[in-house]
């Protein structure tokens, strides 16, 4: 994880356990293009194969491939708890998880997204796991980049105001998303791609203006 700032202003970023689990379902669960905002489908890509306890949830529900307009009972279940993970993934330790098998509590609210919890907990983790550990391994490796990047943009609004930054907060969530791109997903939270964290022009000139709004 890391964290950059000061006393005035600072910027996290982090590859939440949760929210990996949480999108890798979504994908499983053939919801891609749900949410708000929607994010794309994660890479590496997972295969849509429903087990027996998703099918009698979808059936229970009356569950049917998408109606945007009308999103079926899984998917807006799927979305209330996305937008509690994400207001918690700023608020607990990235490691720490509401997927607490075999019962799934925090799920009980939720049958549609409980029963899909259950049926593929397994594969959602392993996946989130084996992502969890590439984020390690990059964040290990350049930690010291992308904390320049921050700075430096930081820096130079700085010296364009004449003045030192107000005080203000920004939390990134960084996923392997399957395109480019940056979405605001709270007041101070923002979900990017691997792909344009990893491209240094490219992210500097997304921080760039949004910088210039906060600061």
């Amino acid at each position: 994880m890391l964290v950059e700032g000061t006393l005035r202003w600072r910027v996290t970023e982090d590859c939440p356990f949760d929210l990996l689990v949480g999108l890798c379902l979504r994908d499983l669960a053939g919801l891609e293009g749900f949410g708000d905002p929607a994010l794309p489908a994660v890479v590496p890509a997972v295969q849509r194969q429903p087990a027996s306890r998703h099918v009698l949830a979808a059936a229970r529900s009356g569950w049917r491939p998408v109606e945007r307009d009308r999103p079926p009972e899984l998917a807006a279940e799927w979305l209330r708890w996305w937008r509690r993970a994400v207001v918690r993934a700023n608020a607990a330790a990235s490691w720490r998880t509401v997927f607490l098998p075999p019962h799934f509590a925090a799920f009980d609210r939720e049958l549609a997204l409980q029963d899909l919890v259950i049926e593929r907990f397994a594969d959602a983790a392993a996946w989130a796991e084996e992502r969890r550990a590439e984020y390690l391994a990059a964040d290990r490796a350049h930690r010291a980049e992308h904390a320049h990047d921050i700075v430096e943009v930081v820096r130079s609004r700085e010296h364009e105001l004449g003045r030192q930054a107000g005080s203000f907060r920004l939390d990134i969530e960084a996923l392997p998303l399957a395109s480019p791109g940056a979405w605001v997903v709270g007041p101070d939270t923002v979900v990017i791609s691997w792909s344009l964290r990893d491209d240094h022009v490219a992210f500097r000139r997304w921080f760039a203006p949004l910088v210039a709004a906060l600061v």
